[in-house]
């Protein structure tokens, strides 16, 4: 062992060997200097090493390397010079279970959505670093996380694992799960670069929008995330976007991440998303899950370039500098990975914080919750209620060690067919309602027929239907209603029952033709490992939902910028999403442009069902006394008060609603506190001056003139106006 740490010592730098004695945390310098080092002591053939790797399944011939741990990738490391192998899981809502591939069981978080919806950068920060903890005692070094594309379209097959509309928010939370994650060592992406809204033709579907409506929306919360999460890897979207695909595009990857931004991390590919040696010119480090390219791109094809090419031999030797920088940076050779026992605890505690802090209440007529504890007789109606709570499909899944409670296969046949069941966590709200009214008659039906629903719902006090909406990677929603006969099945039950309560687990927003008949509603999403303990926690009042909606709900999808599904009339949906030959597709995003969600709904005055940053308490808020500081480093600072009864939090949300060219409406900053009744808190929020600006061909420019700003509740529920004064401002 002293033999080996001596040999790694004598090809560092000095420093470098200075810090692992010291076990300090290396600077960007540190780690820039470390992959100098090393990257000039690789041989040729250790150089495509680490720019090329397999996904790590049986999927057919391919031999799994010794020291790989199944899952979703895996890059061979250089043991001479002390690299260690990146060893690759998918995903952010917890180390995925690869269709049972794995038996050991891992934390599963709720969904983006979820964690988008408690407002929350610390609670970000703390499930990053508890599923990271867990892929970490697994033999995992690098988490597949980050997902963090603005919802453009709430059909989109992937809405349930991205965090909202808007890009200050996304970028906020998706840099504090990093932060979470690499803190453990374990190195984080962020994802889809760029675009990735819609499922439909994912390969080949082709993302249009001018660079200014981009750089002030999908990569400004990029941008926000990279700054605050600083992630070791930035991946790449299967998408085309301008018509170039994202990961061969010269202006998202070398233009705006590597020179713009100045990122100084890897890009690695999506799975199956490289087409070209070129792409390696165009700015992509690391070609991921080869098996699913038509061929090795990034091995020794590019050595064979970079032979007699010297663009090529100097993108070799930048893209092992920018993994080396990665491996560096969050320390994976300081604190290698290695399989052994894995604690759930930290996870399962943090699953089950989010889900109650991130569950909706959307409508409680006449105070219908909290449920009293005396309640005699409960109708407990659908949703596999009795058994668990339904998770997103795709490669996000994580289960238990004892793996779903429920799972409806998919059609069809092949190694991802596992990848595209219905899967239901073991966490079940019957009996998690049960367990806190034991005297209670509580009776379930499947909800299978309506006749049968209602008869019981006739006989009860109160009525819970439990209404599921199910996503998955790869295919996109067609609409916004609830599939199975769902939205049938809650009328004709609040019809009998007018004490009927909707809890919603759904990716996404949906419609809700059934809303004014009902007595309350709930948006649990895909609320996890815990999720049934935390939906009962909020029916009867343990937990005081606190919940904000991170995205717009539609009344219909006639309010989408694109009411028809982009390609759902002429592509065949398929989850590999390389569509038939000749198949194309163009999306125009230049319709809403920057004005995504609720910024899409106030410039065409359109009323919405629900607002972004919507949602109830079962207390009251007042909120006052904003006040906005203009200046180089401008900030907002407001108060909050709780002025009901009962414990609570609240989202005190700062919104622009007019800039010296009239009006617009961004969020600028936003604060969730914690109060108890009576108290109050003041808060205050710096304000990112890029979103009071306009990206211009000069680079962001604040215009010189009054700009206006309110506290709301919501997007929609806006307190009174301040102005501020700002002088024009340039910079790049």
């Amino acid at each position: 062992m002293r033999g080996r740490w001596m040999a790694l010592v004598a090809v560092l730098p000095l420093h470098a060997a200075s810090l692992m004695a010291q076990n300090r945390t290396p600077t960007a310098d540190d780690a820039a200097a470390r992959a100098r080092a090393t990257e000039t002591q690789m041989t040729d053939a250790e150089r495509i090493r680490l720019t090329h790797g397999i996904m790590a399944l049986p999927l057919g011939k391919e031999t799994i390397p010794y020291d790989a741990v199944l899952g979703a990738g895996y890059i061979q490391g250089v043991e001479r010079l002390g690299v260690p192998a990146l060893r690759e899981t998918d995903a952010s809502l917890g180390v995925t279970w690869v269709g049972g591939a794995r038996k050991d069981g891992a934390t599963a978080l709720p969904s983006g959505m979820a964690m988008g919806a408690t407002w929350s950068p610390e609670l970000m920060r703390s499930g990053g670093a508890a599923i990271a903890g867990e892929a970490h005692a697994k033999g995992f070094n690098v988490l597949l996380a980050g997902g963090m594309n603005l919802v453009r379209d709430p059909r989109g097959g992937r809405v349930f694992e991205y965090l909202g509309e808007d890009p200050l928010h996304s970028g906020l939370l998706a840099g504090a799960a990093v932060d979470g994650i690499q803190s453990r060592n374990v190195i984080s992406t962020v994802k889809h670069f760029a675009l990735n809204s819609t499922e439909t033709g994912r390969h080949f579907h082709d993302a249009v929008i001018s660079d200014p409506a981009l750089r002030m929306s999908d990569l400004l919360a990029f941008q926000i995330a990279i700054e605050k999460g600083r992630p070791g890897s930035v991946m790449c979207a299967y998408n085309k976007v301008n018509g170039a695909q994202a990961c061969g595009s010269d202006y998202l990857l070398n233009q705006v991440l590597k020179r713009d931004w100045g990122y100084p991390g890897f890009v690695m590919s999506d799975w199956g998303a490289v087409g070209a040696l070129d792409f390696a010119l165009k700015g992509l480090d690391q070609q991921s899950g080869e098996q699913l390219d038509s061929e090795i791109f990034l091995g020794d094809r590019l050595l064979a370039a970079a032979k007699h090419d010297k663009r090529y031999r100097a993108r070799l030797s930048d893209m092992n500098r920018r993994i080396l920088h990665a491996v560096y940076a969050v320390g994976l050779d300081r604190n290698p990975a290695k399989p052994g026992p894995t604690n759930l605890t930290a996870g399962i505690a943090a699953a089950q914080e989010i889900a109650e802090k991130g569950i909706v209440l959307l409508r409680n007529r006449n105070g219908a919750l909290p449920l009293a504890a005396s309640a005699r007789r409960i109708a407990v109606i659908g949703g596999y209620a009795d058994s668990g709570v339904l998770s997103g499909g795709g490669s996000s899944q994580a289960q238990g060690e004892n793996g779903p409670a429920v799972t409806v296969p998919a059609t069809g046949e092949g190694p991802l067919a596992p990848m595209l069941a219905q899967n239901y966590h073991r966490s079940s709200p019957l009996k998690a309602i049960q367990a806190r009214v034991p005297k209670a008659d509580v009776r379930y039906r499947d909800g299978r027929y309506v006749t049968d629903a209602v008869i019981a719902a006739k006989q009860a006090d109160v009525a819970i239907i439990f209404a599921t909406q199910w996503m998955t990677e790869g295919l996109d929603q067609p609409d916004l209603s609830l599939p199975g006969g769902q939205d049938a099945l809650i009328a004709a039950v609040a019809a009998a029952n007018p004490n009927t309560i909707v809890v919603l687990e759904t990716g996404g927003p949906v419609a809700m033709p059934w809303l004014d008949r009902t007595a309350a509603v709930i948006e649990a999403w895909y609320p996890g490992a815990r999720g049934g303990e935390a939906i009962a926690g909020v029916l009867f009042g343990d937990v005081n939902p606190s919940g904000r909606l991170p995205v717009t709900f539609p009344a219909s999808v006639d309010q989408l910028p694109r009411p028809a599904l982009p390609g759902a009339e002429t592509i065949e949906p398929d989850f590999g999403g390389r569509g038939r030959p000749g198949d194309t597709l163009t999306i125009d995003y230049n319709i809403e442009g920057a004005d995504v969600g609720y910024r899409w709904f106030a410039r065409e005055k359109k009323e919405p069902l629900f607002p972004f940053g919507y949602g109830l308490s079962y207390t009251s808020f007042a909120r006052s006394g904003l006040t906005v500081e203009g200046g180089i480093a401008p900030s907002a600072s407001f108060t909050i008060r709780n002025i009901g009864k009962r414990a609570g939090a609240d989202v005190g949300q700062v919104y622009m609603v007019a800039t010296p060219a009239g009006s617009t409406q961004r969020l600028v900053g936003f604060a969730r506190v914690e109060l108890k009744p009576g108290e109050q808190q003041a808060a205050r929020v710096a304000i990112d001056p890029r979103l009071l600006a306009e990206w211009t061909p000069a680079g962001w420019r604040i215009a010189p003139g009054t700009y206006r700003f309110a506290l709301g509740a919501s997007a929609t529920d806006l307190g009174p106006e301040v102005s501020v004064s700002f002088a024009e401002r340039l910079w790049k």
